[in-house]
């Protein structure tokens, strides 16, 4: 729709309105009101250009878009029914949870091990390890290539789905010489669009799962999954969006807590959200209450940091990482918040 600054174009200012959208394959409709006109684009009118175009008139006041600008992950896309299963759970049917540490120790690979059959024995049904490390000072541990094998040791020993993150095509190439079953892409890539193409294109028509992490400065919904809208396109359909804290943060949380976008989400998509509550508030003590009032604000699941030795650990792992006895007791509660949820979604 096209909204003039005056009440209503001249008839020069529409013949220029309509030579402008006839380059696109497009016509005007004109929708007279008592004291307004709108103007009503005919055709697809999410040309980027046009719209550009339109908004450069100095006579244009604005422009509000009918159609969906990504056009694959709508609600209302050929995808919506798309099935993503993972770990013999369909997901948005039911809960899906992943958990694992935050970077894994090449040093100390038995703490990793001992957390992969930790997390499984409290219910988890994926288990993330963080091989490489983006770091906002280049004197941080960085991850260690060593640590893909501890990942991809730890998945035949208790026989759970491996997700871990990449950042850069090096790395992409090795996850998938290895058989990850989910690629995280992590906040500071979220925004990076040739690699989210990419990814899509490399994992297409396989059964790899992408989640991708809200980006921290990233503020529209709409621009969350327009970034996911990339792997779509690239080929790759089993995407999950993750929301895990913007900036700027809460005084005494890491980041702002968001997980109540996930309604937001859902009214215009049919990915599945999984929240990541242990890097919004970035402290263990406060991980469970994050958690819960995720699942209430309507996730498919969550992403949690554990370990068995937090306080061993390496990363984020000695601040915001849960035992496997919490995280026991967390999902059982997750799952229990999923199933009050479902109450109010009938009622709806």
């Amino acid at each position: 729709m096209i909204i003039p600054k005056e009440p209503k174009l001249t008839a020069e200012q529409l013949r220029e309105v309509e030579s402008i959208v006839a380059d696109f394959q497009c016509n005007i409709h004109v929708i007279a009101g008592a004291k307004r006109n709108i103007y009503a684009v005919l055709g697809d009118e999410r040309h980027e250009t046009m719209v550009n175009r339109l908004l450069g008139l100095p006579y244009i006041d604005r422009w509000d878009a009918i159609d969906s600008p990504y056009r694959l992950m709508d609600i209302k896309s050929e995808l919506a029914s798309h099935p993503i299963e993972l770990a013999g759970i369909l997901l948005r049917k039911e809960p899906f949870f992943i958990a694992g540490q935050c970077t894994i120790d090449p040093r100390n690979p038995n703490f990793f091990l001992e957390t992969a059959a930790a997390v499984k024995e409290a219910g988890a049904h994926m288990l993330r390890g963080g091989v490489w490390k983006p770091r906002t000072m280049p004197y941080s541990f960085q991850g260690d290539d060593k640590s893909l094998e501890i990942l991809l040791e730890a998945r035949e020993k208790v026989g759970l789905p491996i997700n871990t993150e990449v950042m850069d095509e090096v790395q992409l190439k090795k996850v998938i010489d290895a058989k990850v079953d989910m690629i995280q892409i992590g906040t500071r890539n979220a925004l990076n669009y040739p690699l989210l193409r990419k990814i899509g294109e490399i994992t297409a028509g396989t059964n790899v799962a992408v989640i991708l992490k809200r980006g921290r400065s990233m503020s529209p919904v709409d621009e969350f999954i327009a970034a996911s809208e990339y792997i779509a396109v690239g080929g790759n359909p089993n995407i999950v969006l993750c929301p895990r804290g913007t900036v700027p943060g809460m005084d005494g949380y890491r980041n702002h807590p968001d997980e109540c976008i996930t309604p937001l989400l859902k009214e215009k998509t049919w990915a599945p959200v999984v929240v990541d509550p242990s890097h919004a508030v970035g402290r263990a003590f406060y991980v469970p209450s994050a958690a819960l009032a995720a699942m209430a604000y309507g996730a498919d699941g969550l992403i949690l940091e554990a370990h068995v030795h937090p306080q061993e650990g390496i990363g984020d792992d000695p601040k915001q990482s849960i035992t496997p006895e919490v995280l026991k007791t967390l999902l059982a509660d997750a799952r229990a918040v999923w199933g009050i949820r479902q109450k109010y979604e009938v009622i709806n």
